[in-house]
């Protein structure tokens, strides 16, 4: 056997053991109420100081692990985007918006100037921080909501519609943050304020070029694409092949400078409008819960134990400020709306960071304004937000229980 040959059979082997000990992961962790991407990264941690021991894997191997976490990225941010029902967010955007710019400006804000003013940070890798603070992992503390049975509670619906809006905010930030990180780190030999103009001309009119083609697509093509592929498929095959074509469009934002994560995440919307094309999600959910872990896995895989001492520091200040800043950036607006337990309540439910927040550090790593060291930091406060916040909304949802509309 060629030494090729036993390299894809070992991978073979690996990959294989790591989708049942990811599905044992996600088994056991979700019946104490720990959310499973905290075991996921820990799995990457494990493979990755592993390696450093006993240097088993090769530059094939991270080649496949980098794939699959691309892989595991487009589908994560397209079912965030397929949830994301922007019908009913444009008609509870009134009542939503001023929690939303309340916490995003909080949040957003005080992660940038604590990186920036306290920690020391540059101005890139602190606006990073700040934008990956100013997003919500929804699905942590939406599951514990739904199982206390108080997701349709008016607090309930006021959580998903900020959650939503908040990884839509983020999205946005992130693409007009990397679009303009060339010219940013030009700055010293051309100002601000030209580098705003040209840069953000040129961001507008891709964004605006996308976003056209994402609507005449969602409007015109979209529905009778998805009524013929169930007209002549069998379930699994008509999701199938919508995640093929958001795999597609994907590539497309990718080819015009934007990243894969932002591609997914608006064909996942331009389907979301269309009631067929979100029953058949559960078509989808097999493909998501196998590819999906191989992200935070990947996440974990760029963590490392020897920057744990000098990331611990910046990691509990930025913790700190992740849980101070939803709690401010929510809680208030909501104490003068709705009173102090929906302000504690829905506060508490927008601190864990995960998904989109992970998606922003991930390019900040890539790129080179973030530093290994303040990426664990965030990866820390990632875990720590994901498992702090659902024990906390759970004890608080027995302790107030919702009640759910009729």
């Amino acid at each position: 056997m060629t030494e090729y040959a036993t390299d894809l059979v070992f991978l073979t082997g690996l990959i294989g053991g790591m989708v049942v000990l990811i599905m044992w992961i996600k088994s056991g962790l979700d019946r104490v109420g720990i959310p499973p991407l905290v075991g996921y990264l820990g799995m990457g941690l494990m493979l990755r100081m592993s390696d450093r021991q006993f240097h088993w894997l090769d530059t094939g191997s991270e080649e496949v692990f980098a794939f699959l976490a691309t892989i595991g990225l487009v589908t994560l941010l397209f079912r965030v985007g397929l949830e994301s029902k922007t019908k009913m967010l444009l008609k509870q955007l009134r009542r939503a918006s001023i929690v939303w710019m309340g916490n995003i400006f909080i949040s957003g804000f005080a992660g940038f100037a604590v990186a920036f003013y306290l920690l020391g940070l540059d101005l890139l890798a602190s606006l990073v921080i700040g934008i990956a603070l100013t997003a919500t992992s929804m699905g942590t503390s939406v599951t514990v909501w739904e199982n206390k049975g108080a997701l349709r509670s008016p607090n309930g619906s006021i959580l998903v519609d900020v959650a939503e809006l908040d990884d839509i905010t983020a999205v946005v930030f992130m693409a007009l943050l990397f679009a303009l990180v060339p010219a940013i780190q030009e700055a010293r030999s051309i100002s601000i304020g030209r580098i705003l103009a040209l840069t953000g001309g040129v961001f507008l009119v891709k964004v605006l070029s996308f976003g056209v083609f994402c609507f005449l697509f969602s409007r015109f093509l979209e529905g009778p694409l998805t009524r013929y592929f169930k007209s002549f498929e069998r379930p699994p095959d008509p999701m199938l092949t919508v995640v093929g074509i958001g795999l597609i469009i994907a590539f497309i934002a990718g080819l015009i400078g934007f990243s894969l994560a932002i591609g997914a995440f608006f064909a996942g919307l331009m389907f979301s409008r269309d009631p067929q094309a979100v029953k058949m999600e559960g078509s989808f959910l097999p493909v998501y819960e196998l590819f999906s872990p191989f992200f935070f896995v990947g996440i974990g895989m760029h963590m490392d134990l020897y920057h744990f001492g000098t990331s611990a520091g910046p990691g509990m200040v930025l913790l700190v400020v992740a849980i101070l800043g939803k709690l401010a950036g929510n809680g208030v607006p909501l104490v003068l709306i709705k009173g102090w337990r929906s302000g504690v309540l829905i506060g508490t439910s927008m601190v864990p960071r995960a998904e989109i927040a992970m998606v922003v550090m991930k390019r900040g790593l890539d790129q080179g304004i973030v530093s290994p060291q303040i990426f664990t930091g965030m990866i820390m406060v990632s875990a720590a937000t994901c498992v702090l916040s659902p024990v906390a909304v759970s004890f608080l949802l027995d302790r107030w229980p919702q009640e759910e509309k009729r």
